[in-house]
């Protein structure tokens, strides 16, 4: 927490120079409801010849909800910071002429909309569910984030904002894999994104780097694969008890956020190896296990330890997160130098008739995700296809139908969309082009080591993404939202992967939740500036994105 405090210090002494030259004069020259939304609202009107709903010292909250409620509570938290009003719940007893209203509403159709309405009388938020009540009170805190003349006085616009989002699931990724963060400061990411409506964090919690999932039924998974350099100080070891999961995930529920679980299968498992050996193939047997080294082992596909292995872990795993998604991984497989080599897996391609060695991917995720079906959940895997740039023709192997996809290879999206089009599957975006948010955001910018040369995504980059890629509606229904990657190779601590994020998360939260006629580059950089300050009155590491300004 100390580390936090003193990097965002030493951040907000930067700022504070950027923050008077820009976000003084625009919220002094447009002070108005909209000067801070972000997603920017599908639907809003503002009713600037209305009188606004003022706070008094009558005003009560009016709800169904218990009082203690978390979204009640966040309501009450925010007119206490932002106005300076301690605002009671009014429930059983008579409704209080000064009314701010928090209502489940049945006829407010979809998980996630609601309808914000501000009259002289009333403050009404109201939804089909508490998601949708959350994202009312989140929208309400922006509003009077950046209408400061009238939040000031007390007052909020009369307006009404009905909004649901573009895409079911938006999310962000976290890789304590590669840098463990403690769980403290997962929460504390977790209460950021929550702000920008992102509902889904995926935790990468298996990789070369190390094991950082508590499997109670094979304890040395994290004795061992959790310590993978126990030489090293700091964030490159470490793991999450399942009780500390379930802290985690607990917390993620109430800001209406689903965590989704990321073990990597076939590659990218040094780790599990280094604690399992006989898991690997046959020819790496004799040779001496180098830990934590990328992108080398993979799990033998002939080995029948790996599937009794993998149903006792994703048993436990799927029994610990509530999402029915759980994240396999399958992309960057070094086949050529594991299967291709390995005489088991030799003779299993022979068995099974498969002319090439990487058909062997259908055999080793049909006995994968036959535990994953057993217990209940779906599976998410990274797109990978005939070759790692254009041209490209087919996908790597034969996706099962229920298993979700993940676009990320540059280049590669358009003819991902096209297939898991043409082939029945669900698309999540997370184009490298625009979505990896671990590259740096402006030339000679972060990060300074484990960089091997990534491209740059700068903010309007970041901005210009539509997930749709301007296809005809009928050809992007199968896409079901987007997803912003935070490899950890080179973000030691959380202080670095919030810089990293913010403020291209907000782009992507953008992109994610409002339809591309409501986005506009120039209104979301005059939008970005209170929310940016906001984040660092919070104690949030954010790169200052001066560039985007004339001068």
């Amino acid at each position: 927490m100390n580390g936090r405090m003193n990097v965002s210090s030493h951040f907000l002494l930067v700022f504070f120079i950027f923050s008077l030259s820009l976000i003084l004069p625009i919220n002094a020259q447009n002070c108005s409801p909209l000067s801070a939304l972000l997603p920017m609202p599908n639907e809003v009107e503002v009713w600037a010849e209305k009188v606004p709903f003022r706070l008094t010292a009558e005003t009560a909250i009016v709800t169904q909800l218990p009082a203690d409620e978390f979204c009640v509570k966040e309501l009450q938290r925010l007119l206490n910071e932002q106005m300076q009003r301690d605002v009671p719940v009014a429930q059983g007893r008579k409704h209080p002429a000064s009314v701010v209203e928090l209502v489940l509403d049945a006829s407010v159709e979809g998980k996630e909309h609601y309808i914000l309405e501000v009259t002289k009388k009333k403050l009404s938020i109201k939804a089909s569910t508490k998601a949708g009540l959350y994202y009312g009170v989140k929208t309400l805190e922006q509003i009077l984030l950046g209408d400061v003349c009238r939040t000031e006085k007390g007052e909020v616009a009369a307006l009404r904002v009905d909004d649901a989002p573009r895409f079911p699931r938006r999310a962000l990724m976290l890789d304590p894999a590669r840098h463990f963060y403690p769980v403290e400061d997962v929460k504390f990411f977790i209460e950021q994104m929550a702000r920008y409506k992102y509902n889904v964090l995926q935790l990468h919690l298996t990789d070369d780097q190390g094991w950082r999932v508590e499997i109670q039924s094979h304890p040395e998974l994290t004795r061992l694969g959790g310590f993978c350099n126990p030489k090293a100080k700091g964030s490159e070891n470490g793991f999450y008890t399942q009780q500390q999961l379930k802290e985690i995930i607990a917390y993620a529920a109430q800001r209406n956020v689903e965590v989704v679980p990321e073990l990597d299968v076939p590659g990218h498992t040094t780790a599990i190896v280094g604690v399992f050996p006989e898991l690997k193939c046959a020819h790496w047997q004799k040779e001496k296990h180098e830990s934590g080294l990328p992108y080398r082992y993979m799990l033998c596909a002939a080995n029948e330890q790996v599937y009794a292995l993998y149903d006792d872990i994703i048993r436990e795993v799927a029994a610990l997160f509530p999402s029915q998604h759980i994240h396999l991984g399958g992309d960057e497989s070094i086949i050529e130098k594991n299967w291709s080599l390995c005489p088991r897996c030799q003779e299993l391609k022979k068995k099974l008739g498969y002319r090439e060695d990487r058909q062997l991917m259908n055999e080793f995720f049909r006995r994968i995700l036959t535990s994953v079906r057993k217990y209940g959940k779906q599976a998410t895997l990274w797109c990978e296809l005939d070759n790692i740039y254009m041209p490209a023709n087919e996908y790597l192997f034969d996706y099962p139908k229920d298993v979700t996809l993940v676009t990320w290879r540059m280049g590669l999206t358009p003819k991902c969309i096209e297939l898991t089009a043409a082939h029945g599957h669900d698309l999540l975006m997370a184009p490298g082009e625009y979505a990896y948010l671990d590259y740096p955001q402006l030339k000679g910018d972060l990060p300074e080591f484990n960089n091997w040369g990534m491209p740059i995504t700068t903010l309007e980059k970041a901005y210009e993404f539509d997930p749709g890629y301007g296809l005809p509606e009928a050809e992007q229904r199968h896409i079901v939202g987007v997803m912003g990657t935070l490899w950890a190779e080179a973000m030691q601590d959380i202080n670095r992967v919030t810089y990293m994020t913010y403020p291209r998360g907000l782009a992507l939260a953008e992109a994610g939740w409002t339809q591309m006629a409501h986005r506009g580059w120039k209104s979301f950089c005059r939008r970005m500036y209170p929310n940016l300050l906001h984040l660092m009155k919070q104690g949030v590491s954010v790169r200052v994105p001066f560039e985007v300004v004339p001068r």
